[in-house]
């Protein structure tokens, strides 16, 4: 398991593919490889919605996973199934405001794993970072057809909005984002861009994610 203090949790939220079986038609475990291949820096399995797996087969995706994660030395993170994390010796686990109470999750994964928080607003975001959170998923930015129950489109003045709040932690947008559009994303003050299908659906995954790398590093020069 990875120890990543909080300037190394920042360099991780750069480039943040979310990813499970639904979300491509290819291996997910070659679809990873290329997408470490072009530049990401974070992954997270994320294995919610129609055709999920369950059981032993979520469990063997999900080890199979970590195992390409540590090759590389790329933090895993779990979306919300803390029990999976746990099992699997997951870098951390992320849940929503819908999902698990964050500091529940922070005393069940301890202090060495890393929590993520997704936030909509000031409030949510402090009330995340009270309960331990060492980042914030923010979004959506722009429309997104990836995740059936996002929430409204805050666009990028909703990092700006928590920034300006004095929220501190690293921040990691998400929702729809493009390559184009990363460098908005990244002036409002986020750390980094988080993409699922814009990677996992891409049909030359590796370059996708090379594209969302420059634009990150764009942005940071």
């Amino acid at each position: 398991m990875l120890h990543l203090d909080a300037e190394a949790i920042r360099r991780a939220m750069q480039v943040y593919l979310v990813m499970g079986s639904m979300n491509t038609t290819r291996d997910p475990v070659e679809v990873l490889r290329q997408a470490i291949a072009g530049g990401i820096t974070l992954f997270q399995f994320r294995e919610k919605g129609t055709g999920a797996l369950v059981g032993e087969a979520r469990i063997t995706l999900a080890m199979r996973l970590r195992e390409v994660c540590s090759q590389h030395g790329i933090p895993f993170i779990v979306n919300d199934d803390v029990e999976l994390a746990v099992a699997v010796e997951a870098d951390g686990v992320h849940v929503g405001q819908d999902d698990a109470d964050a500091a529940l999750v922070r005393a069940r994964i301890g202090e060495a794993r890393m929590l993520g928080v997704s936030a909509h607003s000031a409030l949510e975001a402090r009330r995340a970072v009270q309960a331990g959170a060492d980042y914030l998923g923010v979004g959506p930015m722009y429309p997104t057809r990836s995740k059936a129950d996002a929430h409204a489109v805050l666009g990028p003045a909703g990092v700006a909005e928590l920034r300006a709040a004095g929220i501190a932690v690293p921040v990691v947008g998400i929702g729809g984002i493009t390559p184009d559009t990363t460098a908005a994303v990244m002036a409002a003050g986020a750390d980094g861009v988080a993409v699922i299908s814009a990677i996992a659906g891409a049909a030359d995954v590796r370059t996708a994610a090379a594209q969302f790398a420059a634009a990150v590093r764009g942005m940071q020069a």
